[in-house]
Order: C-alpha cells, then structure tokens, then sequence
C-alpha cells in the first residue's frame, strides 16, 4: 500500500530536505508541499493525504488550529508535528488537538520514516526528546484545559480580543466569553495579562513569534 504524504512548512530548505528522504521510499508518494496552514486546510480533502507531516511555526493560521480544522474536515488523516520546541505544554497542547506524532526537527532521518509507520498503525509516535519532556512532573493543582480551551488560550494571550477569536475559529462571541471564564476559573486567574503570562510561562506562546 501507497502511504500518501503532504508535507507542510513554510522553510523551503526543510520541505525539500523531507520531500528528498521520503521520495527514497517506493511504497511513499508525496502528494504536497505547502508552506502554510490555511492551504493545508483548503487542499486536505483533495490532496487526500494520510499524514501530514506539520510544522507549527507558520504565518497566518497556526499549525495547532489548522490540525483541528484539517481533523474536522478529514479525521481518518495522521498529523505528526514538525517543531523546534520541546516545551512539555506545546507538546502536550499539540496531542490534545489531536495530532498522532511529534517530532522534533533534529531527529535523524531515520525517525521520520518511523512516525510515519508508528501513526499508520494506529500508534502515538514521540521522538526522543519529546518523550524526555513528557516525563511526569509535579502537578500545580490546576484543572487541566480542554484542546478547545487551549486553542483559546493561545488566542488571548497574543492580545485578540473577543469578536476577533471568535472571527478567527469561526464561533460565536459568546462562545469565546464563556471559554475564556471557564478558563480563568480552572486556572485561577483573573485577567488578561494574568492569561497572557501563564502562557508565556508554560510555553504555549512558544513558536507564534511572540
């Protein structure tokens, strides 16, 4: 069986790197390479790829909400991100959305090729440095985020308002306020830049460019 792969980040270097080792393999087709996530969005059912191999640091629409958007759209397809970070909260945050791997852009070779048939067989893939900061560590207390609450959080603490979150995933105002409450609640926080540096603290604003 043909296992169809798009590849997705906005570095030509890195794209045409993994497009070269995965193009090796006979039983691999490459059936994109795009550089952003709104046109990995716009072409998924077309391009109808079984992994998509992810990068999260991309201008316009974040990898984290273009894996939810492309996973309502086609749920059957594997995402394995690509990332720089090995924050446990960006790790954690980018599971939670739904994607099957991640991966680290230092990995040998070798490791890709592995994810790919690790998520093909129904299987979670971490390479190993996203394992070693996955370790358990001593829980603060807080109630942990729902992906939609966290998909959120990244939204305000990059200073959106309200109506534009809610423009932005394509919900109503009052959806985003009720989000935002249950957020400051589960984290016992009471305002926006409160939001803001919890974010920063925890490294979900790792890789957005701010």
């Amino acid at each position: 069986m043909t296992i169809r792969i798009l590849i997705v980040d906005d570095h030509p270097m890195v794209t045409e790197g993994i497009q070269a080792i995965l193009e090796s393999y006979d039983d691999i087709e490459v059936v994109g390479a795009l550089n952003n996530g709104q046109d990995a969005v716009d072409q998924v059912v077309a391009l109808s790829p079984d992994v998509i191999l992810l990068d999260l640091n991309m201008p316009g629409l974040s990898g984290l909400n273009a894996t939810e958007i492309i996973l309502e759209k086609r749920p059957e397809t594997r995402i394995v991100i690509l990332s720089m970070h090995d924050s446990p909260e960006y790790i954690s945050t980018a599971l939670n959305h739904g994607a099957r791997g991640y991966i680290l852009k230092d990995v040998p070779t070798d490791a890709i090729r592995t994810a790919i048939d690790t998520v093909m067989a129904g299987e979670q893939y971490l390479c190993t440095g996203a394992k070693g900061s996955l370790q358990p560590k001593i829980s603060d207390g807080r109630e942990t985020l729902t992906s939609r609450e966290q998909t959120i959080l990244l939204e305000l603490a990059q200073g959106k308002s309200n109506k534009e979150v809610a423009n932005t995933l394509n919900i109503s105002v009052r959806t985003v306020e009720t989000h935002r409450n249950n957020i400051k609640c589960k984290l016992g926080i009471s305002s926006t830049a409160g939001l803001t540096r919890y974010a920063m603290e925890h490294g979900v604003l790792q890789g957005t460019g701010i």
